[in-house]
Formats: C-alpha cells, structure tokens, sequence
C-alpha cells in the first residue's frame, strides 16, 4: 500500500516539527513544511500531496483560509485545518471554504488520526468523480457552480471570470448575492429560499450579475438542491445579448404603433376648402360634402333649412320678392 504523502503548513517551526515526527511515525510521509500561505501553495504544486494540514493563523499577509482557498483552485487537494476553537471569527471562515475537516489545537494524535483518515478516505471516491468531470466542468461556455447552502460559492468553473471579469477567489469570497443586482435581490432571495426549504428546482429564473467593470449581465438559470450535501447545483446561460435584442425590438413595436396612431389620427383630419368647402380626398380630388360623405359611408341626405339660414338668406329673399311684386308695372 502507498504511503499518504501529507504537507504541513505552520509558521511555528517547532510546532510543526513535533507534528512531522508524529506523522512519520504513523507511517505518513511528510513531503514539506511551509511557513507562509504563499509558500504552501507553492510547494502544494510542486510535491502534490494527498493531504495538507493547514494552520489558519499564518504570518504575512495570507492567512490558512485564503491560502487553502488558492490551492483549491488549482488543484482538489484536501485540507484540514488545525484551528483555536476559541475565535469563533475564524471557525466562521473555515466552515465556509468546506473543508475535508479540522481538529483544534492542541492536537490529540487519535483525533487528528481521525480526521485524516476520513479525509483520505473521501478523497479516494470523490477525486476519480472530479477526474471524469472535470474537462467538462472547465470547457463548459456556461456559467456552473456550486452553491452552499450558507450563501457562498463551493465551486465555480472558468466560464465565471469570461463572463463577469472577476476571479473566482474574488467571487468565493463574499456571499453570492452581492454580487446580483439591486432590483433582483429580493426575488432571487425568494427563490433560493424556496430552492432549500421546499427542494424543488429552479427552471429558467432570470436576474442580473455584477461585472467586475461595474456594468451588470443577464443570466438564466436552473437550479437543483442537494439537501444531504447542503448545496444548489446550478447553470446559468448569459442571455445579455438576447434581452438587448428584445428591449430593441419592444422599442421598435412601441415606435411603430405610436406612429401608426399618428396616421390614424391625420386620417381623421379631412383637409376642407375655406370657399368653397369642397373636401380633398388621399389622391388629391376636390368633393362636395355629400359626395365625399355619400362616397366613404352609406348615408343619404335629404336637404332643408336650417334656423340660422332661415333667418339670413331665406326671410331677406323673400322681403325682396315681395317689394318687387308690390311696385307697379
């Protein structure tokens, strides 16, 4: 059977090295000793080990959580974490990463035994799984993750940083809906809510992302929950180009209808001659009143005298026949 090869990382050079004799002599082989988060991720590359143990409290300007996070990108190595259970900032932030565990110091050797036996353990199934999926995972044109339950990104695959211009260290870091937009939190919240509480999927919900250049991207998405596990498996499809094509094109609908209710209204305004008051049909012939109205409708008329009339033209002509007739031949 292979010896497990174990990478330490402390900054305590004494602590560490009681650690390294105390693994030797289980039987693990230690393949280094790092002193700094940098230099862990650097000797994680160069002497893939099955399993790190990692000291969150590093000197210099990375702690162990953001160092294991760096390395989970590259590479899935497990990690377990040695922790002072009393800052509970930091037990915070190691539950967050979901690591393959941690054990509090001072370290008890069955405990810590434990702990890497499980790690190993799981690492042994879950790694020839990641090994199947992995080229799909990171050739994939849409956006996959791994959300947990908590509100943080587990996983991402590359399409992320296309999409959105940030890094997935930068998108793992805070919780998943700082980054959706202002107007589409409330209803995303609604949704994820309903995704763990209820199990049901998530079909075709759409929202919007922050871009690292400020700007914001539609995405579609389908989501399934995975209770034992405690996380959503999501994909999300980039549709910015496809809801710019359909605001252009409900642009262009309102354009055209406002422009046909203009039309209509011109229809409605008869052009009419201030003399004569023949009207002017659309191909710029002159019609009397009856015929243009007996032309575009059914009625028919029937002609009379109206009051006013009565009284200027009709009474005055009268009057005037009446005096002829009266003046002697």
């Amino acid at each position: 059977m292979p010896t497990h090869k174990i990478l330490i990382v402390d900054n305590d050079h004494a602590i560490a090295s009681d650690l390294e004799a105390r693994l030797v002599a289980r039987g693990f082989e230690v393949t280094a000793i790092a002193s700094s988060g940098r230099e862990a991720i650097a000797l994680a590359d160069q002497t893939q080990p099955n399993l790190i143990l990692m000291n969150v409290a590093l000197g210099g300007d990375m702690d162990g959580v953001a160092a294991a996070g760096a390395i989970r990108l590259r590479t899935p190595i497990p990690v377990i974490f040695m922790v002072d259970c009393s800052d509970e900032d930091t037990l915070r932030r190691v539950r967050e990463i979901q690591p393959f565990g941690y054990v509090s110091k001072p370290l008890v050797d069955r405990e810590l035994q434990v702990h890497i036996d499980v790690a190993l353990r799981n690492d042994e199934v879950v790694r020839p799984l990641n090994g199947v999926e992995e080229p799909f995972f990171a050739v994939s044109i849409d956006l996959l993750c791994c959300l947990d339950f908590t509100g943080y990104f587990k996983r991402l695959n590359p399409a992320w940083e296309r999409t959105l211009g940030f890094t997935i260290a930068e998108l793992m870091a805070k919780p998943f809906i700082d980054f959706v937009h202002p107007d589409d939190r409330e209803r995303t919240l609604k949704q994820n809510r309903s995704v763990r509480a209820v199990g049901e999927n998530a079909l075709s919900f759409e929202n919007r992302y922050l871009c690292k250049d400020g700007s914001y991207r539609w995405l579609r998405w389908n989501a399934a929950p995975d209770a034992e596990q405690q996380v959503i498996y999501s994909v999300a499809r980039d549709i910015t180009e496809q809801k710019c094509a359909e605001d252009e094109r409900e642009q262009l609908v309102r354009e055209l209808q406002a422009a046909l209710a203009e039309v209509k209204t011109l229809q409605q305004i008869l052009p009419i001659c201030s003399y004569c008051r023949k009207i002017r049909d659309d191909e710029n012939y002159w019609h009397t009143v009856e015929g243009y109205i007996s032309r575009h409708t059914s009625s028919m008329f029937s002609h009379g005298i109206c009051p006013t009339c009565y009284e200027t033209e009709v009474v005055p002509d009268l009057k005037a026949f009446e005096k002829r007739v009266e003046l002697p031949g």
